[in-house]
């Protein structure tokens, strides 16, 4: 007689009732990080000298969750993030321009993550230009002027700079985490 093969294994699979509840708490919990880390940034007096210019430490989160859930995830904790957040401290405009940004800033950094030919620094990099793209597009809209993209120069390398900063964070932490699958 052949012996069946079970797999014993002490974490849940993310199919089980329980692998469901263990992603939803750890999402809950990430997109709380990322509201304080929103909140945090929204307190510390940086001020560049230039307009739209910031850190973004809040993505810091999505990208953790992207390489260490799935993309799923990420996109919803973004999104609970940004709404929250708009909610508390940005109000509505702010609010559509972190959507419109993090929108086109996730959908470029899973694409490039499926490649497997970026490192999660150059994936966040990206990630950190194509936020401010989407910025630029929705207030490219919201004015109705294209000569909103004489910017762009000044946002794709406070962009890039950031999405690099961001990049180099997440690394370290997605090697270190063990609270997250």
């Amino acid at each position: 007689m052949t012996q069946s093969r079970v797999k014993h294994s002490t974490e849940p699979s993310r199919r089980t009732p329980r692998g469901r509840s263990n992603n939803v708490a750890t999402v809950a919990l990430l997109a709380s990080l990322a509201l304080i880390l929103s909140y945090v940034e929204a307190i510390i007096p940086y001020t560049p000298g230039i307009p739209g210019i910031k850190l973004g430490i809040a993505n810091l989160v999505a990208v953790v969750a992207l390489y260490k859930l799935s993309a799923k995830y990420a996109v919803m904790l973004n999104v609970i993030r940004i709404v929250v957040a708009g909610l508390l401290f940005t109000g509505v405009f702010g609010m559509l321009y972190s959507l419109a940004g993090a929108t086109i800033s996730l959908i470029g950094m899973i694409l490039l993550k499926k490649t497997d030919l970026f490192s999660i620094t150059g994936v966040s990099m990206a990630g950190g230009f194509l936020h401010n793209m989407g910025q630029l597009a929705i207030a490219a809209l919201l004015i109705n002027d294209i000569r909103i993209f004489y910017y762009l120069p000044v946002l794709m390398i406070s962009g890039t700079i950031a999405g690099v900063a961001i990049g180099v964070v997440a690394e370290l932490v997605i090697r270190r985490a063990k609270f997250i699958r």
